[in-house]
């Protein structure tokens, strides 16, 4: 289990992450999102042991992460932009990852390498941007981490590989009991594989919860009346982002599905229809919420 206590980080005057409390249980698939900006590298970076907080403390099963070698044994990490030496190539990198990781796993690096098309013996430097994040990938995975700190990973994978991914994050998550934490811009790429999610804004936590419990919590309602209404109709509810266009309206509405259709219906609506969030509309939501401009 991770857990995230007062977690601070500084760069100068500018304060990373704040203050941030939290807690990833074991098995799961957690999804970090934010504005630009706003935290998501430096708090996998010290997921990772790379950076130090200034504040607070990283437990991973208990054990402070920071320059802990019995930690970090346990843990791999990919970077937003992966580094290769010169001369770097699978094959070299296996043997060295070999020696420093205890549940290196020949047999599956040899597989992955068939899953990836990947030449083991070729210089990784020379090879594009989305190969060079499979190498990282064939490497994390062979490692057997029980946990795994990706950082805008599918950028730059196409969509057999992105596919590829996934089903090897859900498989080692639910044969290993691997803990994975994913940051992404991509939202899309949450929706059918994350259990968990935290949104983060300037270094705090906006929201931190289930996926499918973010997805239902907000509806988008689409709503039209045969007489003319204003958007005061709607005070009695929790609404956001009310759009009107003539008598047909859009909003987002908050609460209990089953009382937001109650309060609809009671209005003689001529059309409604409820749909559930996407991610990426939750996100627009919460972070407008935060404070972020959504124009």
């Amino acid at each position: 289990m991770i857990e995230l206590k007062n977690l601070t980080k500084r760069f100068d005057k500018l304060v990373a992450v704040n203050n941030v409390n939290a807690t990833i249980k074991d098995g799961t698939i957690c999804g970090l999102a934010g504005s630009n900006g706003s935290g998501k590298s430096t708090m996998l970076r010290m997921l990772s042991g790379v950076y130090q907080p200034d504040d607070g403390v990283i437990l991973i099963d208990g054990e402070n992460a920071f320059e802990n070698m019995n930690v970090k044994s346990r843990c791999y990490y990919i970077s937003d932009y992966p580094f290769f030496s010169n001369n770097a190539t699978l094959k070299k990198l296996s043997l060295i990852l070999k020696k420093i990781y205890p549940n290196w796993d020949q047999e599956y690096y040899n597989k992955l390498c068939e899953y990836f098309p990947i030449d083991p013996k070729g210089k990784i430097i020379n090879m594009s941007k989305g190969m060079q994040r499979q190498a990282a990938l064939i490497l994390a995975f062979a490692t057997k981490p029980k946990y795994l700190f990706l950082d805008e990973i599918f950028d730059g994978l196409d969509p057999v590989i992105r596919q590829t991914l996934k089903k090897l994050i859900i498989e080692n998550v639910t044969d290993n009991n691997m803990t994975a934490v994913i940051a992404s811009h991509n939202l899309r790429e949450f929706d059918d594989i994350c259990d968990t999610m935290i949104l983060i804004h300037n270094g705090d936590i906006v929201a931190n919860t289930k996926v499918e419990e973010m997805k239902t919590k907000s509806f988008k309602i689409q709503i039209a009346f045969s007489q003319d209404v204003t958007a005061e109709i709607f005070a009695d509810m929790d609404t956001k982002n009310i759009m009107q266009k003539g008598r047909y309206f859009t909003l987002i509405a908050s609460g209990d599905e089953q009382e937001i259709n109650r309060k609809l219906m009671e209005k003689n609506p001529a059309f409604v229809e409820m749909l559930p969030l996407t991610l990426e509309e939750v996100f627009i939501n919460e972070m407008g919420g935060a404070g972020y401009e959504v124009y």
